[in-house]
């Protein structure tokens, strides 16, 4: 399952989740850091990511222009890395449902 963590989640949960989550990816470990989101947007889709984030770009492109690239938003800011870790393990199981099911294109999680 590909994530693509956002430039506002920790670079160094990739290695913390990537046993959960193989091919997981963060942006700026891939030379996407500042990048625009419609660049970020592009590439996810081109590579087959689900895109993580606490923003709501993401969210707002997903509108616009619909999936793929599927979008999990987290509604938990101002939290450490090892708490976000910890929500991804903890829902491993309802992300892959998540990213299994061709309807959906939106994930909210909330803390």
């Amino acid at each position: 399952m590909k994530l693509l963590l956002d430039q506002n989640i920790s670079y160094r949960l990739v290695k913390k989740l990537e046993l959960v989550y193989p091919g997981i990816q963060q942006i700026k470990r891939i030379g996407y850091n500042n990048k625009p989101d419609r660049i970020i947007w592009e590439f996810a889709k081109a590579e087959g990511y689900t895109i993580v984030t606490f923003d709501s770009d993401f969210y707002d492109l997903s509108l616009l222009y619909g999936h793929p690239p599927k979008l999990i938003w987290l509604k938990c800011a101002n939290q450490t890395s090892k708490y976000i870790g910890n929500i991804l393990k903890a829902k491993s199981g309802q992300i892959q449902e998540f990213v299994n099911d061709q309807r959906l294109g939106c994930l909210e999680i909330m803390d």
